[in-house]
């Protein structure tokens, strides 16, 4: 089936159909991973957005068992319980899979899981409109379907209140060191908790605007998760965070986490013209003067220039020289922009669990 990505200006491109049968509208992004689209279709910050994935063959490894858990009972694959993503946009589908954890093809999980995907698409010709003229809302449409959809911006919605657990969730580590980490779930990946279970901490994971910091909770230190949307317009956690920076206990952020901790230091953040998605961005430890790669995902970005004295810029990105992260100074309190968790790819970060743990 035919179908057509259309922006607003009345500019368009045309490919075929691959996924579910559906119209749907977004905010068009880019990711330049190589690798990784089981769990970047499925990692929470996604929300609301139409992904274009810049690597010009998609699928050719089909899909892992979705049904598969873990030793902690999270999606031994995948980085949450569903496709976050609104639509699909690939070069070419390779509709034939090769790999020995393949379970499926990556159309039927699409089609499973009720989310169009389109192919035929000039990849290259949309991500180059995206670098010129920034990530707008866009639709798509399939022949045959009538349009009913309307230009909209994810951004403009709560999206956190759409990804982040309704309730409180405990979790006990099988090998604990006696500390226990309360967790700020903005849209979190699983790999997130599983990394801090497999390092010995027991887990209290909270909603978004979840009180955390009233005296009858016990623990010892804080993890604000990544997630999706506008930071600003999480006012009930900004609170929180500034309760939670007065208890003097170590504080964490990754992603959204980096940005709710400036804006609950006073900071202010903006929206970046087309974002930082992929696994191949370097960034620049300020203190160590050393180099790492990144995975990375997000729309926005910390305004340094409105740092508070207290606060200081502690990574940077090596290509735009946006902020990467921020410390507190004189306290046991930072964050970083990209995902040290690496789902997907790559590592260079991951000591990031380990120095903060050690805090504790």
């Amino acid at each position: 089936m035919k179908a057509t990505l259309v922006l607003e200006t009345g500019k368009s491109w045309e490919g075929e159909s691959f996924g579910y049968e559906g119209n749907t509208s977004g905010e068009v992004v880019f990711n330049t991973g190589m690798i990784g689209y089981p769990e970047t279709l499925t990692d929470p910050s996604y929300r609301g957005q139409i992904l274009t994935l810049t690597y010009p063959l998609v699928g050719n490894y089909g899909i892992p068992d979705f049904e598969a858990r873990d030793f902690f009972w999270l999606k031994k694959h995948f980085e949450s319980d569903q496709i976050h993503v609104s639509w699909l946009i690939v070069s070419e589908y390779a509709k034939h899979f090769s790999h020995y954890e393949a379970h499926g093809s990556l159309a039927d999980f699409l089609i499973a899981q009720k989310i169009p995907a389109i192919e035929g698409i000039d990849t290259r010709a949309v991500t180059e409109y995206i670098r010129e003229h920034g990530a707008v809302p866009w639709k798509i449409l399939l022949e045959h379907i009538p349009d009913r959809e309307h230009f909209s911006d994810p951004n403009e919605r709560l999206l956190a209140y759409e990804v982040s657990i309704s309730e409180p969730i405990l979790y006990h580590s099988p090998t604990p060191i006696g500390k226990t980490l309360l967790v700020v779930d903005m849209g979190i990946k699983n790999n997130m908790l599983r990394i801090f279970l497999s390092l010995g901490l027991d887990i209290i994971r909270v909603p978004w605007d979840f009180p955390f910091t009233r005296k009858d909770l016990e623990y010892d230190g804080i993890f604000i998760s990544n997630g999706p949307g506008d930071p600003a317009k999480y006012l009930p956690t900004i609170q929180e965070i500034q309760k939670a920076i007065t208890m003097k206990k170590p504080i964490f952020g990754i992603c959204l986490g980096n940005q709710l901790l400036a804006l609950a230091s006073g900071a202010k953040t903006y929206k970046l013209p087309y974002g930082h998605r992929g696994q191949n961005q370097p960034v620049r430890d300020i203190r160590s003067d050393r180099c790492i790669l990144t995975s990375q995902n997000h729309s926005f970005a910390i305004d340094e220039s409105t740092l508070p004295k207290h606060v200081a810029p502690w990574m940077q990105n090596m290509n735009d020289g946006t902020n990467e992260g921020i410390y507190f100074r004189d306290t046991n309190i930072a964050s970083v922009q990209f995902h040290p968790e690496a789902t997907p790819w790559p590592h260079d970060s991951y000591y990031l669990f380990h120095d903060f743990i050690q805090q504790l």
